[in-house]
């Protein structure tokens, strides 16, 4: 299991600025950490789906094996 870093952005104008990020601790490979983060992010904004709050989640840099 790795360790990742989520980011959330809003793209404005093409630009995208980071409204927030997650951390996961424990996934198995880059895509269960953004779908495990997704649900986090929208738990903690109080919305039900995260892209009402961004546009984009991506997994920042490399994971790191624990």
């Amino acid at each position: 299991m790795s360790q990742y870093r989520v980011l959330f952005a809003k793209q404005i104008l093409g630009v995208p600025f980071t409204v927030g990020t997650v951390e996961i601790t424990r996934a198995r490979d880059p895509e269960r950490a953004v779908r495990a983060a997704a649900l986090r992010f929208a738990r903690q904004h109080g919305v039900e789906d995260w892209r009402e709050r961004a546009d984009v989640a991506e997994v920042d840099g490399a994971a790191r094996a624990s």
